[in-house]
């Protein structure tokens, strides 16, 4: 490439905008990953704009030109300026490197404003910049588990490549063909090894790095033979790359080899590797190990092996990054492997989520998340050299783009990025307008659904510009708006569940005036209310939409219709009709309590439901896992503190739906990570009374014996299994623990486990005075 031409005259000042429809591209002896790029913005534009730039080797007499030039600085920067010749614009980019000329074309892509038949930037770009985080990657998975890859042509992937690098991303990491999942998917277009070569060719073409997620899948590796068999399937996959930048393996989730057996196998798989890729980078995490394995795994650290690279700290990592840090030598660094598209059931799970969303959405919904994923970039950065992050699909779409942009400068506000996102997705005059409504999408999660007013309004300002034509066939929009709709249709469904469940309580409460079996009928008949039309219109909304956003982007929102691995798996159009309210649980109980021969017996257990949580007058009851109502419940640090909440509360809930006959007070519940413990704290108690506690056990179908603990020092039960699924037991608390009109409360698991932490937790509590 030829020097940066110069010119004469000063830095444009004006705030007018600049009028670029008429601009050639002038880019001369260009070739390679820079050729790409330059073809990148020419076409982007084309796409958005119906205009197609000329590219030239020599500049031309024309009214506005885009200049490619090098320039000197630290490797991915960039240096744009903007100048006046005359009447003509002359627009420079100038890249550092190969892949400063990406990001810096990237930079100009993102700041257009491009509509059909005009092209014009708003303020003249004068900047030099450069990243402040090494890697700024994301993993693509080409497997049945996800959520759209699996759905995707090489065409497609090529598009995402070119989505990523305009705002910075310099890494894709793939997940090896054989992992924790299928062997394929019934969605493949082509094989996965196919195709992820396929990827690995494209990252090649724009100069980013290739990445490889290798987990260590086989049975034994103490077996010679297991050995020899692992790395022989190794070398015949890494060989296959064009180029490899960096292996990644982790210690578990998936996998499960301890680490004095790991060592060695990575040692020989580095070998390997350079044999094939010279330079190229390895990677290990503790993810999923015990207290004594990362014991292990600290001292082989110690002992600095050369052919290791560093550390990656992602899920299942029972060692904060901050111990991790303090105990691993400073000559690793450590990557962040970060969960973005889970909201439970995960590293970062939205906190004190209603459950109705939980419900209904479930673990990986369409989740924009601008404040919490820039709290949580921000409070880990200090001790991170980059990230990968974990993705299952388009569902986290604006999150990358977050995570992105905070990997280039993390200073930079949520709302910038926002803006950039919907100027260059979503483009036109709705850009702004969508760049506010994003944020207002994370809102609605945040407190009761029932008292959350803004999730009308978000629906209403997002359904008035669906008809735009900007936005007609856009995949980003359509997402967006099949989440603002799906928090509508939820908030309603839960609003009318809990009526029509009220209803149904009043009609039992009139037991004593009326015969058993009609007080039940009227319940039931109350239980039965159909939804209104409006709820219907946003059900029927959310089936049109998750059909445009298959055929638009392969996004399954449905086992059934779509092809979705599970409906765990993005696939919550599958929970649109799933109960909100303990009906089921309730016309069962119906079942039984006719059967009853005296009807003082059935009134007596009809009475027990309409008590449930006020058995006797002064119960304290906390429905745990519902953040309305666990006053009782010590939550512990702020989320802003403590995002993975490893010393916090946590509201989780079970693989189950009242659909299932369980009470949505059993399928919602309280836990905690390791060792901390679950606590209660209950004050103000009468030290003259003696107390029962009721407490219901249920939760995951995996469960730990728990110990259960008053005041630090009463033991209220030794480890105790989970006896059954959900179990409903009672204890006495000796009157010397509320003496002093206080109790504190703490269930704790075997000390030392890894994996994820979690299988320790707690549905319902009641402290109960006797008489």
């Amino acid at each position: 490439m030829t020097a940066m031409a110069a010119t004469v005259s000063l830095t444009v000042q004006a705030a007018s905008p600049l009028d670029l429809s008429a601009a050639v591209v002038v880019a001369p002896e260009i070739e390679g990953p820079e050729a790409a790029a330059v073809d990148m913005l020419v076409d982007e534009v084309r796409k958005r704009t119906g205009i197609a730039w000329s590219q030239v080797p020599v500049a031309p007499d024309a009214p506005a030109r885009i200049v490619f030039a090098h320039a000197i600085g630290k490797p991915e920067g960039y240096r744009i300026t903007t100048r006046l010749q005359g009447q003509r614009i002359v627009l420079t980019i100038a890249g550092n490197d190969s892949r400063g000329v990406l990001f810096g074309i990237g930079h100009l892509l993102r700041t257009l404003s491009m509509t059909p038949g005009h092209i014009a930037l708003d303020q003249p770009l004068n900047l030099s910049t450069s990243p402040d985080q090494p890697v700024r990657g994301h993993q693509i998975g080409y497997r049945y588990k996800n959520n759209t890859y699996d759905a995707w042509t090489l065409p497609q992937f090529e598009q995402q490549v070119r989505d990523l690098a305009v705002f910075g991303a310099n890494a894709v990491q793939l997940v090896a063909p054989a992992s924790d999942d299928a062997p394929s998917s019934p969605l493949f277009p082509a094989p996965a090894l196919e195709t992820t070569l396929g990827i690995a060719r494209l990252l090649d073409k724009y100069g980013l790095d290739c990445d490889l997620f290798y987990p260590e899948m086989r049975q034994d590796y103490a077996d010679p033979a297991t050995v020899a068999a692992e790395l022989a399937a190794f070398e015949d996959l890494v060989r296959r790359f064009p180029h490899l930048h960096a292996v990644y393996v982790p210690g578990g989730d998936p996998g499960h080899t301890p680490p004095d057996l790991l060592f060695p196998l990575l040692e020989r798989q580095a070998r390997i590797l350079r044999r094939y890729h010279p330079g190229a980078q390895l990677w290990v995490s503790g993810q999923g190990f015990d207290q004594a394995h990362y014991e292990v795994f600290y001292r082989l650290l110690a002992r600095r092996p050369a052919w290791l690279t560093g550390v990656f700290f992602g899920p299942q990592s029972r060692d904060p990054l901050p111990v991790q840090r303090a105990r691993i030598p400073r000559r690793y660094p450590i990557q962040f492997y970060p969960d973005i598209g889970h909201t439970l059931h995960a590293q970062f799970p939205v906190p004190h989520w209603d459950p109705a969303f939980a419900l209904l959405e479930g673990r990986e919904p369409i989740n924009p998340r601008p404040r919490d994923e820039t709290l949580i970039f921000r409070h880990f950065a200090s001790l991170t050299a980059g990230f990968v992050t974990y993705s299952e699909g388009v569902n986290d779409d604006v999150n990358k783009v977050l995570w992105t942009r905070l990997g280039w400068n993390a200073a930079t506000p949520p709302e910038e990025t926002l803006r950039d996102y919907a100027r260059y997705f979503l483009g036109g005059a709705e850009g702004e307008q969508l760049a506010a409504l994003i944020p207002a999408l994370e809102r609605n999660w945040t407190g009761p659904i029932k008292d959350n007013s803004g999730i009308a309004a978000t629906l209403q300002a997002f359904q008035g510009l669906k008809e735009r034509p900007g936005l007609k066939d856009n995949w980003r929009f359509e997402s967006l708006l099949y989440r603002a709709i799906y928090d509508a249709y939820a908030q309603a469904r839960a609003g009318a569940e809990a009526r029509r469940e009220a209803q149904a309580l009043d009609a039992l409460a009139q037991v004593s005036a009326r015969d058993s079996r009609d007080a039940m009928a009227a319940a039931t008949a109350a239980l039965a209310q159909p939804d209104d039309g409006e709820t219907g219109r946003l059900r029927d909304q959310l089936f049109d939409l998750a059909g445009r956003l298959y055929a638009h982007v392969g996004l399954q929102l449905s086992v059934p219709l779509y092809g979705a691995s599970g409906v765990e798996r993005g696939a919550n159009l599958d929970r649109v009709d799933t109960g909100l309210n303990d009906r089921v649980w309730l016309i069962r109980r119906f079942a039984d309590i006719a059967q009853l021969p005296d009807e003082t017996a059935r009134q007596a257990r009809l009475a027990e439901i309409v008590t449930w949580r006020q058995p006797v007058p002064g119960s304290l009851y906390d429905d745990l896992g519902d953040p309305a109502h666990e006053p009782h419940l010590v939550r512990g640090k702020a989320y802003s503190q403590d995002p993975e909440l490893y010393d916090s509360a946590i509201d989780g809930i079970a693989d189950r739906t009242p659909d299932d006959g369980w009470r949505r007070s059993w399928i919602t519940y309280a836990e905690t990570l390791y060792e901390r413990p679950i606590h209660l704290r209950y004050r103000h108690l009468d030290p003259k009374r003696h107390y029962t506690l009721r407490v219901t056990y249920a939760g995951e179908d995996y469960a730990l014996p728990m110990r259960l603990m008053a005041n630090g020092g009463i033991e209220i039960h030794a480890a105790l299994p989970r006896p059954a699924n959900p179990a409903t037991l009672d204890f006495d608390i000796p009157q010397r623990a509320t003496r002093g009109g206080r109790l504190d409360l703490e269930w704790t698991r075997p000390p030392g486990l890894g994996g994820s932490g979690r299988g320790h937790q707690v549905a319902e509590a009641w402290l109960i005075p006797r008489p």
